[in-house]
Order: C-alpha cells, then structure tokens, then sequence
C-alpha cells in the first residue's frame, strides 16, 4: 500500500467518543525517517532490546504490506535499523516500520521506498545476540499493540484499530 486514504485526524474524530480501548493513539514521541509519510498496514512485532537479531530476520522475510512495530526498549544506545536493513524492508514489501528505539543511517533511511518512525539516532549498530520475541503483544509507552490489528500512520500521528476502516 503506498499511500492509505485513511487518515489519523478523520479516524480519531470518528473514535473521539470510543471508551471500550480498542482503538489506540501511541503518544506523540517517534520522529518520520522513511520516504513515506502515510503508510498503514497489518501489525507484526519484535520486542528485543539493543540486539536488532529478530528485527533483521522478519524484514528480510516478504512484508506482505505489513508493519512491523518494535519495542525496542525506548533504547537511546543502539540503532535497531540502519540503511541496509531498511533497504530490505523496502525490497520486501513491508509497508512501515515503528521503533520504540533509535535508526540511523538518516540519508539513507529517507531514501528508502517504506515508513520508518523512530524515537531519535544514533550512530551505534547493535551487536546481534539472536535475542527477542516476535508476533507477541507489546505495550509501548502505555499503549497495546497486538499482532494482527491494523496501524495507521501519517504526518499528523500513529493509531492502531483493530481491522481496517
């Protein structure tokens, strides 16, 4: 999907009264990085911290227009996505990425054909351990986000919902 209809501010606006939690809006704490500024898609995650094993592994896999959040520990020490690895997202088809964590390789980040948002750089890879968990429930800055929901990002803000709109 390379850019969705839906859009943040209209879904909220149509959820503004919903109490039940099922649709969620993640805090506005991760910075674009990727060519695309709207991307949506079917939720798969990886939670790991400082160890980007797990990460590199379901990018390298077909996307399927899926996106990929990861709860990376809010880490500021280690990139959990570099050029290279973004590329391959891109390559593979996967919509987007959410990283509860830092990227870098900006140049080559905003070059790269999928949405990347992150909580902030650095220069420092991470050392592969092949540590993690993948397609589990993560809680990011107090939100739930469960594989299989569908996310919504644009330049207003990032939502998750259960099924698409």
């Amino acid at each position: 999907m390379s850019t969705p209809t839906l859009v943040t501010g209209d879904l909220c606006d149509a959820h503004k009264g919903d109490h039940d939690g099922s649709f969620r809006v993640l805090p506005p704490s991760f910075q674009n990085y990727g060519k695309r500024v709207r991307f949506a898609g079917v939720v798969s995650t990886v939670k790991c911290f400082e160890d980007n094993s797990f990460v590199k592994a379901a990018l390298e896999e077909p996307g399927h227009g899926r996106v990929l959040v990861v709860d990376g520990g809010s880490s500021f020490r280690r990139a959990l996505v570099g050029g290279n690895i973004a590329a391959a997202a891109a390559k593979n088809g996967w919509a987007g990425l959410v990283i509860d964590g830092c990227v870098r390789d900006s140049a080559e980040l905003i070059k790269c054909d999928v949405g990347i948002r992150a909580i902030g750089l650095i220069p420092m890879p991470t050392e592969r351990r092949n540590q993690g968990q993948r397609d589990i429930a993560l809680h990011i800055h107090g939100v739930w986000i469960l594989p299989g929901e569908w996310l919504v990002a644009d330049e207003d803000g990032i939502v998750v919902m259960p099924k698409p709109e």
